[in-house]
């Protein structure tokens, strides 16, 4: 995986249509973690969105549950 620009993505949040700005291998990863949710990546996004309070951008917040799924697969 290449650590390119992040590509910007839509997304529809709680019925709202917004953009969020991603690297791919984090993208692929938040699909990857949908699918296994048995989510939507619009409904992942929107419960990570309910989540991440007001400190943190969406993107951030997205990047972030990427980093804590990968770590807690990493420890079993």
């Amino acid at each position: 995986m290449t650590a390119a620009r992040p590509r910007k993505r839509s997304l529809t949040l709680h019925g709202h249509r917004t953009s969020v700005s991603l690297e791919e291998p984090f993208w692929i990863e938040l699909q990857e973690m949908a699918r296994d949710e048995g989510l939507s990546i619009n409904a992942l996004a929107a419960r990570i969105d309910r989540e991440r309070g007001v400190s943190a951008g969406l993107a951030s917040a997205l990047r972030v549950a990427v980093l804590k799924r990968l770590r807690a697969l990493a420890e079993d």
